[in-house]
């Protein structure tokens, strides 16, 4: 249920609404919109009835269900889109697009600042790159853990881009966000319902990627542990799905872009790299996505491909990189956004 404010209501109307959805026995979540406020009572269905009485409250204009069993993740309680703002000016989901690139791995310190510093040439606005990697074998390189979150923190100190990195589990969050501005979920671990509640105790962003088999109900449920536990700032990455199909190594469901802006108020970033798993076909998907709606997108990038010890087979050369962040100039224009 939700609980919407007449334009104007005063603070104490705004507290004594919350202090009676406490008093219910539901867990209230004050959502501030550019006209008025809307406190989302979370809680037992059975007991929802309870909250029609609160249309009598001085301040309150409806109380209002609500019919998707993702609650604050849903459009229905947030009708203007989530913009989340970052160090130095960068925004994710607003009128601005978003690029993130950088390696898959953070492989050592001249790789992560060469790139850092080629993503920033060609107009890039974050650093992406992996200090902790899930991989398929135990064989295949792991990552350098926290020392390539040093070597994160120092790239964005020499060139001031915002970094973003994965987090593979509970006992490592803090540490990773001592260093990140942004933690991010892979796919393996959408589901991992213990890693997002803790999640949901950060006060950084946290990057949700679709996971290989997940609905999209599945997955904003995923988005729904994260903000009921206390951290709104959610962003949803499609990264593409497992199909029957061999051609590419996964299948960018570009039909969710729409979908998902429709079903909620988050940002909504495409992964190309990952999605079709060759680097030939990451330009024209990034270029799909954003004409779909996409608020962004997620490009590996490495300096020399062939050499990389993860992931070499998808990421773009600095060159191809530039070339794709001129497309997105280009696009950018005829769907009425900026770059």
């Amino acid at each position: 249920m939700i609980i919407v404010m007449k334009m104007g209501a005063s603070k104490d109307q705004l507290e004594t609404v919350v202090k009676k959805v406490e008093e219910l026995g539901f867990k209230p979540h004050v959502i501030h919109g550019e006209e008025r406020k809307v406190v989302a009572a979370v809680g037992h269905e059975k007991k929802k009835t309870d909250l029609y009485d609160l249309q009598l409250y001085d301040g309150v204009e409806a109380v209002v269900p609500i019919s998707k069993p993702y609650k604050l993740a849903s459009s229905e309680v947030k009708k203007g889109r989530t913009v989340i703002k970052l160090p130095n000016g960068v925004s994710i989901g607003g009128k601005k697009l978003c690029v993130m690139a950088g390696p898959c791995s953070v492989e050592s310190e001249k790789q992560i600042l060469e790139t850092a510093w080629a993503v920033k040439k060609a107009g890039g606005h974050m650093l992406r790159g992996g200090a902790f990697k899930p991989r398929t074998s135990p064989y295949e390189f792991q990552g350098l853990e926290e020392a390539g979150l040093k070597l994160l923190a120092k790239a964005r100190e020499e060139t001031g881009l915002p970094v973003i990195t994965e987090v593979l589990n509970q006992r490592d969050v803090e540490l990773v966000e001592k260093y990140a501005d942004i933690l991010q979920v892979g796919a393996r671990n959408v589901q991992n319902f213990s890693l997002l509640k803790e999640l949901g105790q950060c006060k950084k962003p946290v990057f949700l990627k679709r996971g290989l088999s997940s609905t999209i109900k599945e997955w904003l449920l995923s988005a729904e542990y994260i903000i009921t536990s206390g951290n709104p700032n959610v962003i949803l990455c499609e990264r593409g799905i497992r199909t029957f199909e061999t051609a590419t190594r996964n299948t960018l469901d570009l039909n969710a872009i729409p979908v998902l802006k429709k079903e909620t108020h988050l940002p909504v970033i495409v992964d190309p790299s990952h999605g079709t798993g060759y680097w030939s076909y990451v330009i024209p998907m990034a270029m799909a996505g954003i004409a779909a709606g996409a608020d962004g997108v997620m490009i590996e990038v490495h300096p020399k491909p062939e050499e990389a010890l993860s992931d070499g087979g998808q990421s773009l050369t600095f060159s191809r990189f530039e070339e794709l962040m001129g497309r997105l100039q280009a696009l950018a224009t005829v769907v009425e956004r900026s770059l």
